[in-house]
């Protein structure tokens, strides 16, 4: 997530939702006195004046910077590919990556199957080594990248399937596939369903980010 103005009693908007959800509120997307009196919570735990208003300091506390190019690990294998994937879970639920592990090894894996999985809050993070051939996408696995994002579901069905990233999810989700475009510039971004017999990731991939 990207600082683009301050925030203060009586704003509105996704940058306040993403706050909101950051501080565990209602996302509602309106700047009132409960919000308010998070962000001063929230200040006073982190050494922050404690005024209430969310500018650059306090926003950078709440969204620490995501892996960029400069600090992604280039791998040797070649890559044609990056592959977007969900986790199929529920919407508004939230897994990391040891838990995902644990369910990818309980299938006979040997690791997490993914490179990079982004959580709810648009946190990224490590899965399998990047130089290792990863396991999500049955007969593409050797020359590509699986990316996820937790979610993927609506709440209460893990058979269908919902574009549920959050909007900190979709700021990641754009900005390491920038990263990674850079880095492999032939490889083609598609989603898991342009490859395989699935749903997955539960929008169309391969369109929305044709551009990059």
């Amino acid at each position: 997530m990207e600082f683009t103005r301050l925030l203060k009693k009586g704003s509105r908007g996704e940058d306040v939702k993403a706050v909101q959800r950051a501080l565990h509120c209602y996302p509602d997307g309106i700047f009132g006195e409960i919000t308010e009196e998070a962000v001063k919570d929230w200040q006073e735990l982190h050494g922050l004046g404690v005024d209430g208003i969310v500018g650059r300091l306090t926003w950078d506390s709440l969204f620490p910077a995501s892996t960029s190019a400069t600090n992604l690990k280039e791998t040797k294998r070649r890559i044609n590919r990056i592959v977007v994937h969900c986790t199929a879970t529920e919407e508004g639920k939230d897994y990391t990556v040891d838990w995902i592990r644990r369910v990818h090894k309980k299938k006979g894996w040997s690791d997490i199957g993914y490179h990079y999985v982004i959580y709810r809050d648009g946190s990224l993070h490590e899965g399998r080594d990047i130089n290792l051939v990863g396991t999500h996408a049955r007969g593409y696995n050797t020359g590509s990248i699986g990316v996820v994002y937790v979610g993927g579901c609506p709440q209460g069905d893990t058979q269908k399937n919902k574009d549920t990233r959050t909007p900190e999810q979709k700021a990641t989700l754009l900005r390491l596939l920038k990263d990674l475009r850079k880095m492999y510039p032939h490889a083609e971004i598609v989603g898991h369903k342009d490859l395989n017999a699935t749903g997955c990731p539960s929008f169309d991939a391969k369109t929305e980010y044709k551009g990059l």
